[in-house]
């Protein structure tokens, strides 16, 4: 089954040899990010994932518009998050960065408090829905008469316009009861971080669900990191080595940093990581080491070619059709798997077939 594979591009200060122990040279910058964009475009990655954070790195959308035009086939999966910019506004920007990229924009929505401002998760959520909903009447190049609980708007689209004249594919993640459902009413991707695999069966049920009484259906997303070596053990080491400097005071620091560190799908992966083994493993290749450093995706998949491709395989039999991975270093793990198991995989843009390339 083909399936959509994507790196990351680290615009959120997350880059390390050694998790908690900053380095100069990895540390977001137009030139490091850069870089990394174009080693997963050579390699023939399918999209890489542009994160966003208001207190760390740099800025996704500006970013995605500096490096478009340097890129040969890749896709930009752009985080924006909601409140940070006015809807029409926002739409106005995408159009023109679909363009740049000729048609492959991909966007993920970020439900996040505003820097400064704190607000409670339904309406956060709520907000979340209705600038979905705004972009993507205006982005269809359609008028927009809308009338909600945070929004009040009658305009017409902008004059930009998408490649293909429609908006690009939405991806979206959450696991509050509020997210689930802003998932199945707007989204057009659902992601997931890491989990075991009832856990992973058992919210894919959970969202199917959801969008049929919506009238839609959903794709699925899995977002990982990933540590593969010629041989499990050399795998395992490298995972040791990776935390081999982090001390329990940094890793809780680091956490700290981020405005979602307080959401549910946080609380779901310190859960993760608190029922792991000793040796940090919570089921069969996936290691939970190194969400002791980072308060969202906290988990890698860890092993040897047959072993990563086995676990990929295993939630794509579950109905993942994307994966957003990363390692650490970004660089140097994006070359490690390009090599050992992207040729295996049958992968493609998830939404080719709607975003033609120029």
């Amino acid at each position: 089954m083909t399936c959509e594979v994507s790196w990351f591009s680290a615009l959120c200060d997350d880059d390390y040899e050694f998790l908690g122990v900053p380095e100069p040279a990895l540390r977001s910058s137009w030139e490091h990010c850069r870089n990394l964009v174009l080693t997963a475009d050579r390699h023939g990655y399918d999209n890489i994932l542009l994160p966003s954070g208001y207190g760390l790195g740099i800025d996704s959308v500006a970013f995605a518009g500096g490096v478009a035009p340097m890129l040969r086939q890749i896709q930009l999966l752009v985080a924006v998050r909601c409140g940070e910019l006015w809807p029409p506004q926002l739409a106005r920007q995408l159009a023109t960065l679909d363009q740049m990229l000729a048609g492959r924009l991909t966007v993920n929505i970020i439900s996040s408090d505003m820097p400064g401002q704190a607000m409670a998760s339904e309406p956060r959520y709520g907000r979340s829905l209705e600038v979905m909903q705004v972009l993507r009447t205006l982005l269809d190049g359609k008028p927009v008469d809308f009338h909600g609980e945070h929004f009040d708007l009658s305009l017409d689209p902008p004059a930009a316009r998408t490649v293909s004249g429609r908006c690009p594919p939405f991806y979206f993640g959450g696991i509050s009861e509020p997210a689930r459902e802003v998932a199945a009413a707007g989204a057009d991707v659902f992601l997931m971080w890491p989990d075991t695999l009832p856990q992973v069966e058992s919210i894919l049920e959970d969202m199917r669900a959801r969008a049929a009484k919506h009238g839609r259906t959903l794709r699925f997303g899995y977002r990982a990191h990933v540590i593969v070596r010629e041989t499990e053990t050399e795998a395992r080491l490298a995972a040791a080595r990776l935390v081999s400097k982090l001390d329990d005071v940094t890793g809780e620091s680091i956490r700290k940093q981020s405005l979602d560190s307080q959401s549910v799908g946080v609380s779901r992966q310190a859960q993760l990581r608190e029922s792991a083994e000793g040796d940090g493993f919570v089921e069969e290749n996936l290691w939970t080491g190194v969400g002791r450093a980072r308060s969202g995706c906290g988990a890698a998949i860890v092993g040897d070619p047959d072993q990563v491709l086995a676990k990929l395989e295993a939630y794509q039999a579950l109905g993942i059709e994307a994966f957003i991975l990363s390692g650490y270093p970004h660089a140097a793990e994006c070359d490690l798997f390009a090599r050992h198991v992207l040729p295996r995989l049958d992968h493609g843009a998830l939404f080719a077939e709607e975003s033609p390339v120029g």
